[in-house]
């Protein structure tokens, strides 16, 4: 790996040449890069070349970027049917598994887990787009990095690696009880740390339980990084957990399909910056599969430009959002996605288009409440209804009937659909909060069953 702890820490940019480079340079620089990697997943995937096959196209026919739109499309059930089919890593695979030196798993969440595997090359780039996100955040060799993500299996463990690589001491803590993480941080003062915003907010609840200051007995702190849920990418999240812990939160964003973080935050906060050098993303109709112009909201797809042991490419990633290539404020010039949440969890009420992360918006927003929610959406006469469950603020005496019509009046605003009902409970009484990543969306509609 390259030592490239000599970078001056006062360049504005890890890779300079590469983040700030013109849009033409840059699409000839992917065009070159994806032809390589069509030609290298048909040659060597079984089922990359059976499927492209039967659609009539084949590499050598892809000659602008636009031309990616013949490829079909990838997705977890593509992932999942040809894992273990004629090798251990299956009929994605593109090398040996003697070639693969390391593999991470998805969650699970919405199927049987799938194995991501890299070869040393995919691992070094996986590792150096960390860090330049890393020094994107203000990250530099003097900086003290807590990693508090799941190391076991997950694809963002590794991420710490990254870290390290531009010379900031990593701290490899883990997904660790929340009283052994506080003394961590308490113990050696980092002044990073990367965990989800539902993580990042229990953990300052907790610490306030037993008798910290967040703002004051941590005061090392100067940068959370979050990711895992839409949270990060809420302003009114961010917000909350900044003024918990007196900190500047920047999002992350990432696959277990492709690395441990893709896309993050630069200093304007206004969408997530992808590693557009090593992926390529399109935003298509999540019904139609037609690519939609810039701006406009569906299915996020990405395809790696440079990755060998499981090239990606258009995988369907279920993510509901939006692009935007314009130059940056801050001088950057690959693409900005921003994320609005998950196509599995949007539901419409009254034809209106509602996402968690709106419901979300409207309770960090809400004075009197912990900023924990639950969502439960259902059928009733024929029609999708949603309700709403809150916490009561510690301390606070206001009416429950009273807080639940605030609530509703404040969803009705925003979402433009009144919930059914709005529920408050008291303090930690609503059962969401989790050490790692809250499930807050239950989906009752019949047409899941």
């Amino acid at each position: 790996m390259r030592d490239l702890r000599r970078r001056d820490p006062d360049q504005k940019y890890y890779d300079p040449e590469i983040e700030t480079m013109p849009r033409a340079e840059l699409e000839e620089l992917q065009l070159g890069k994806l032809q390589d990697e069509l030609k290298f997943a048909y040659e060597h995937s079984p089922y990359y070349k059976r499927a492209w096959d039967a659609a009539g196209v084949k590499p050598e026919d892809i000659k602008t970027l636009k031309d990616l739109e013949r490829i079909p499309f990838t997705n977890k059930q593509t992932e999942r049917d040809c894992q273990g089919v004629g090798s251990f890593f299956g009929e994605l695979c593109c090398v040996p598994e003697e070639e693969v030196v390391y593999m991470a798993t998805s969650s699970g969440s919405t199927g049987v887990p799938t194995m991501s595997p890299f070869t040393q090359d995919d691992f070094d780039d996986f590792q150096h787009a960390q860090s330049r996100l890393f020094w994107q955040t203000g990250m530099r060799r003097n900086d003290r990095y807590l990693h508090g993500m799941n190391f076991a299996l997950y694809v963002g463990g590794p991420d710490v690696i990254g870290a390290q690589e531009l010379g900031a001491l990593g701290i490899w803590v883990g997904a660790v009880p929340s009283a052994r993480l506080l003394w961590a941080m308490k113990q050696y003062q980092p002044t990073f740390m990367w965990s989800s915003p539902s993580y990042a907010w229990l953990l300052g609840q907790k610490a306030i339980e037993q008798g910290y200051d967040p703002k004051k007995d941590f005061g090392s702190f100067k940068t959370f990084i979050i990711s895992g849920e839409p949270g990060g990418s809420i302003s009114t999240t961010r917000k909350a957990i900044e003024d918990l812990w007196g900190v500047s939160v920047y999002d992350f964003f990432g696959l277990s399909d492709i690395y441990g973080a893709c896309a993050g935050m630069c200093e304007y906060k206004d969408g997530l910056h992808i590693i557009e050098d090593q992926i390529l993303v399109e935003v298509v109709d999540p019904n139609t599969g037609e690519v939609l112009p810039e701006g406009e909201k569906g299915e996020l797809t990405y395809t790696t430009l440079s990755k060998r042991a499981r090239p990606t490419i258009r995988f369907r990633s279920g993510d509901i959002g939006w692009i935007d290539k314009t130059p940056c404020k801050c001088g950057r010039t690959h693409t900005r996605i921003h994320v609005s949440g998950r196509k599995d969890e949007m539901f419409i009420v009254s034809a209106v288009n509602v996402f968690p992360s709106d419901i979300e918006h409207v309770v960090r927003n809400e004075k009197g409440l912990t900023g924990e929610y639950r969502i439960r959406v259902y059928d009733k006469n024929y029609t999708t209804k949603y309700e709403v469950s809150v916490e009561r603020a510690f301390g606070s005496d206001e009416p429950y009937d009273q807080i639940a019509k605030r609530v509703e009046g404040a969803l009705k605003t925003h979402t433009g659909v009144r919930p059914a009902k709005v529920i408050v409970y008291d303090t930690g009484k609503l059962g969401v909060s989790a050490e790692h990543k809250a499930k807050r969306f239950i989906d009752e509609r019949k047409h899941n069953n």
